[in-house]
């Protein structure tokens, strides 16, 4: 362990307060932690609980570097305390998804009174939670896709097509028939191309899983053809490794056989082997992405209709339906960027520039349609 650097001179001001800062950090660092472990147990608790202690003794760095002057205690950073408050009511991989931020953060890597081992100590901190989230990110990848795609759809889509009919010059409870019509129809076709990509995606799937029955012909193999070899070779297995694991399953069921002749045993589950939970997980339900489709690209599509249904017109609504799309497409983008770990504000703006760029080419043809009609 790297020993903890002794200052040449007497710290001044600004670096006691830096040091402090430090401290003030790593001890809501470590509190977050302890609180995320006490909403879950077994393995997980365990390793939020070792990462908690690793912020323990970083904290004990910078109180060795302070002696005497470390001062009252300071508050942690705005975002390590609105984590802290989260971590105390919520859990889940939401904030874990933000601990993982907070860790790749870390400025002892350019501060010459951190260790290098605490910097490094940053750096897997940050590669542990991430794969503690990534579980959570799997259990929330099928109907989170279909949830986030259907409410930036339902917000961009609605919001092109209301401001193109509008632009036209129509009447407003034209624009608004057109954007409730734009909303059903939507989110009717959201939820059942959602159904039929989720439940084809797991029909493939399940195409693909071994047969329970496969295991019941094992008994009548001819052991010296061995031909269960193939189906190891099949999933990727060289000859050589097929063979021998093939004797080794057929050996395992003639003992199996010889003590309880009912049933096939650990070599029948070798063979059938598959885990229907891993594609629930991964992928989802087919009910449950359709549903998530059709609420979310509804909920993202009435916002464009909102100033209508509320007795705006011409400009004005133009505007208030953009400002409210434009906020809306800046939260989405933005819970995208801090559940996959990357920068809010870049996933936000990326939303924001691609949502108000699809409405200003129909805008634009609405107008243009609107001059040639009039």
């Amino acid at each position: 362990m790297t020993a903890t650097p002794t200052p040449s001179a007497p710290p001044d001001a600004r670096t006691r307060r830096r040091w402090r800062r430090y401290l003030a950090d790593e001890r809501a660092e470590a509190a977050v932690y302890r609180d995320l472990a006490r909403r879950r147990d077994g393995e997980e608790k365990a390793i939020l609980l070792a990462l908690a202690e690793a912020e323990g003794r970083h904290e004990q760095h910078w109180l060795d570097l302070l002696g005497d002057q470390v001062g009252p205690p300071l508050r942690g950073d705005w975002r390590t305390r609105f984590l802290g408050v989260l971590a105390r009511r919520f859990g889940g991989v939401f904030v874990l998804a933000l601990a993982q931020r907070a860790e790749t953060r870390s400025e002892y890597a350019e501060d010459a009174d951190a260790t290098p081992t605490m910097a490094a100590d940053e750096q897997i901190h940050a590669e542990v939670v991430r794969a503690l989230a990534a579980r959570g990110r799997v259990r929330l990848s099928g109907s989170f896709r279909a949830a986030v795609f259907g409410a930036n759809d339902g917000l961009v889509s609605n919001l092109a097509l209301v401001l193109g009919v509008g632009a036209s010059g129509v009447a407003s409870n034209v624009v608004l028939l057109t954007g409730l019509s734009g909303l059903l129809a939507g989110a009717l076709s959201m939820g059942a191309g959602e159904f039929v990509s989720v439940r084809s995606q797991r029909e493939l799937l399940e195409a693909s899983n071994p047969s329970p029955e496969a295991a019941h012909a094992l008994p009548h193999l001819d052991v010296d053809a061995n031909e269960l070899a193939l189906v190891y070779r099949a999933r990727g297995m060289t000859a050589g490794d097929a063979q021998a694991h093939a004797d080794d399953v057929l050996r395992s069921l003639s003992v199996t056989t010889a003590i309880a002749p009912v049933g096939v045993g650990a070599a029948g589950a070798d063979v059938a082997a598959g885990d229907p939970d891993d594609e629930f997980e991964t992928h989802g339900t087919a009910w449950g992405a359709a549903w998530s489709s059709f609420c979310f690209f509804a909920s993202g599509a009435i916002i464009p209709v909102l100033p209508y249904l509320f007795g705006l017109t011409g400009l004005g609504a133009v505007a208030v339906a953009a400002a409210l799309v434009g906020i809306a497409l800046l939260g989405t983008g933005a819970v995208v960027g801090l559940l996959s770990g990357t920068s809010p504000v870049t996933r936000g703006l990326r939303q924001l520039a691609i949502g108000f760029g699809a409405a200003a080419v129909t805008y634009v043809l609405g107008l243009a349609f609107g001059g040639v009609v009039g």
